[in-house]
């Protein structure tokens, strides 16, 4: 009996324990399995999500492919993807075609507006940097042919570091000549030149560098 006694009394400071904080200790369970709830069912909306997703893209894809495009059956499906499937990577690529086409087409503007949705889609840290970059180096692109230098540094000035890749300090460096910013422009140049592997690249550059006539 000394021994059962002896055990229970084990529990006491626990069972005291349990009674004094029952209340955060409950909230506290009620709050983890909230939050498991909530993680597994944002989980499955998501996949449900790209599910749907998916096959809109596919008609996206069949409708862009065709020899004579329907403008406004592309609206619609792009415009149904904005409004329902925003988040989804199939959104944003689905975008970056459809900025692509204005682009070739010679609709600068609304090209524009289409990488500039991409940019805001892919922000953030977990936003796609791949889609990101892509966006905004195109975005840069057409804002250099459009003489809009200031906004094309802008799109990719994150990029200006030493880390960034040989084709982003070769386009830093021809925005910055367009604005007469001859000394800069040199710079991004020789960081340019210094990473690319291939000598037709570096003749290139070293042609660049040659006509500014330093």
């Amino acid at each position: 009996m000394n021994n059962v006694y002896e055990n229970n009394m084990k529990f006491v400071p626990f069972l005291k324990f349990i009674n004094k904080y029952k209340i955060i200790i409950t909230i506290t369970i009620i709050s983890v399995l909230l939050f498991v709830s909530y993680f597994v069912i944002s989980n499955q909306i998501k996949k449900q999500n790209n599910e749907k997703a998916s096959v809109i893209f596919n008609d996206w894809k069949n409708e862009i492919s065709k020899e004579n495009l329907d403008q406004d059956a592309l609206t619609t499906i792009i415009g149904n993807l904005l409004e329902n499937y925003e988040a989804t990577g199939y959104t944003q690529l689905a975008l970056l075609d459809h900025a692509n086409y204005l682009a070739k087409s010679n609709n600068f503007e609304e090209s524009l507006k289409s990488f500039n949705k991409v940019i805001e889609l892919t922000n953030g840290f977990n936003g796609n940097k791949i889609y990101n970059k892509m966006a905004r180096i195109s975005a840069a692109r057409i804002l250099i042919d459009l003489e809009r230098y200031d906004e094309s540094l802008q799109k990719i000035e994150i990029y200006s570091s030493t880390n960034t890749n040989a084709y982003i300090h070769e386009l830093i460096g021809d925005i910055l000549l367009k604005q007469q910013k001859n000394d800069l422009a040199i710079e991004q140049y020789n960081l340019a030149s210094e990473k690319y592997a291939d000598e037709t690249s570096r003749s290139i550059i070293s042609m660049k560098i040659a006509s500014i006539g330093y």
